[in-house]
């Protein structure tokens, strides 16, 4: 976590975009873990995935044209499947024999879940399975039920530096000062959370939302919320409140080693979300930007290359952090199972 690059964890299905995005006939486009994807929907309604670039001169295939069941590329009309495999070229001539199943532009896993299009990628070649198996789901609400909102933005720093801003509980006073957020700017109490570990990562356990925090006060009373990380990068927040329920996904893309695509959606049972999603994503936006302009000042500080610290106990999500995906990666190699580092524990600090 010391400088601007991050590894990049893989056997983990990553989100891609939103359902929405992806829209029959057409062509969606987004580059992930450093490499380019192109998304299509076939006339089947399924998404599918695959490497974005045409292996005869490398002109990336969402230039192309899609029918619902090939790609053709934009250069030749070299024409390929929904599985990668090319099934065309037309400067062919009788007589010229090409095993045109070798001729492959390569393709991912790709799944559409709650609105949400997720592409797996691999280690080594292999097919999700185990605990990731599938994509993670979010909790309360149905498969077939999108976002009600959906935020994405751009952060100039490793995915590693963005997991940690999104789980540092000391910059919240100093950062996220808006009046419909935090009543009362700057204000800072001692806390005192449990966590264990989950699965694939830690959670925090369910605690009281203070009455302090305005937008909050939305749900009912007593207010409760449930928080919980997990790799390559999830953070999910179920908010239950006596009269209104919220979850709130945040899913982190690595875009390259040094760049990271954030993902913010929320879920609620609030009837009167759908009219006010520009407002909802506005507010959103606003709070996000504010951690994106703490990273864009990091980033100027890391060029040159500091050594960073951490410290105890406002820090040691962080550190669990780091040793999961340590173990994350050391298991792959050592062909073992993964095995959790983090242990049940209380955290003191200020916030």
């Amino acid at each position: 976590m010391q400088g601007l690059k991050a590894e990049l964890l893989r056997g983990f299905w990553y989100v891609a975009m939103p359902g929405a995005e992806v829209k029959p006939g057409r062509l969606a486009n987004v580059r992930m873990l450093g490499e380019p994807v192109v998304v299509g929907r076939g006339q089947d309604g399924k998404v599918f995935a695959l490497r974005d670039i045409c292996p005869h001169r490398g002109v990336p295939l969402h230039y192309g044209s899609f029918d619902g069941e090939t790609i053709t590329c934009s250069y030749h009309a070299w024409r390929f499947d929904r599985a990668g495999e090319c099934v065309e070229i037309p400067s062919m001539v009788e007589g010229q024999n090409i095993d045109m199943t070798k001729i492959r532009c390569g393709a991912f896993p790709c799944v559409e879940q709650q609105g949400i299009v997720w592409v797996y990628f691999a280690r080594d070649g292999e097919a999700p399975s185990g605990v990731t198996e599938k994509p993670p789901l979010v909790p309360l609400f149905p498969e077939d039920r999108p976002p009600d909102t959906h935020v994405k933005l751009i952060f100039p720093c490793s995915i590693d530096h963005t997991t940690y801003g999104l789980m540092d509980p000391a910059h919240v006073a100093y950062v996220h000062t808006s009046r419909w957020f935090r009543a009362k700017a700057r204000h800072v109490t001692e806390k005192t959370k449990a966590f264990e570990p989950s699965p694939l990562g830690f959670k925090m356990a369910t605690h009281t939302v203070p009455e302090t925090q305005t937008f909050y006060k939305l749900l009912g009373s007593k207010v409760t919320a449930d928080i919980s990380y997990a790799l390559p990068a999830i953070r999910i927040e179920e908010l239950h409140g006596d009269k209104h329920n919220v979850v709130g996904f945040t899913a982190l893309t690595p875009i390259t080693d040094e760049e990271t695509a954030f993902h913010q959606m929320f879920w609620t049972t609030f009837g009167w979300v759908k009219p006010l999603r520009p407002l909802v994503r506005a507010l959103s936006r606003r709070f996000l930007n504010q951690d994106r302009d703490i990273a864009v000042q990091q980033r100027e500080g890391l060029l040159d290359d500091p050594k960073l610290m951490l410290v105890h106990d406002a820090n040691t999500q962080a550190r669990w952090w780091m040793h999961l995906k340590d173990e994350w990666v050391n298991s792959g190699k050592e062909g073992r199972p993964f095995v959790n580092p983090v242990k049940p524990k209380t955290l003191r600090f200020k916030s």
